[in-house]
């Protein structure tokens, strides 16, 4: 499957049980996001933490990547409060819509899915907004001696800021939506 994948050729699902044979045949190279999308994103769903929605390849049925969901808050604090203060706002936390996991299958990689999978998080915050306030998007970037694999460039092009800078471990991400008219 060479090149990029357009939007038009992804379906998205949320899981169910329906899917749980399916999981059997993702691979990635990060074994512990294949861990918790066979083992874990059901019963988060049942217990109402968190939500897991699939991007399945139309034209061959593939299982392409899958993306969880769940609710967050960014803690506003030294730079940031004060540009939030400078806008008006003067709260010490602001509503995010954090992304728990993201994770394309080895077959897809590098052809698009990722980027799709940001843009109906984005989708998803519109709808949201209908109804209820949400300013942000988060995530937890891991980072990766590969630096191919490193999600946190990934972020960074598509417009996500360091929250706190971090030797180990994951790096905390950001990306105002409200900026999203300039874009």
């Amino acid at each position: 499957m060479p090149g990029k994948i357009s939007v038009s050729e992804i379906v998205v699902e949320p899981l169910s049980e329906k899917h749980k044979t399916l999981l059997n045949g993702f691979k990635s190279f990060e074994k512990e996001l294949v861990d918790f999308l066979k083992n874990d994103a059901l019963d988060n769903q049942e217990k109402k933490i968190s939500k897991t929605h699939l991007f399945f390849h139309k034209p061959t049925g593939k299982l392409s990547g899958y993306i969880t969901l769940l609710t967050d808050k960014i803690s506003l604090h030294a730079e940031l409060k004060e540009a939030f203060k400078k806008k008006g706002i003067n709260y010490k936390s602001l509503p995010a819509l954090k992304i728990g996991r993201l994770c394309v299958h080895d077959d897809f990689l590098r052809m698009g899915i990722g980027t799709h999978m940001l843009d109906w998080t984005v989708f998803v915050i519109k709808k949201i907004n209908e109804f209820a306030g949400c300013r942000f998007i988060t995530i937890d970037a891991k980072r990766n001696p590969d630096k191919s694999r490193d999600s946190i460039h990934f972020y960074k092009a598509k417009g996500f800021e360091i929250y706190k800078e971090r030797e180990k471990g994951s790096t905390p991400m950001y990306k105002d939506l409200s900026k999203l008219s300039e874009e």
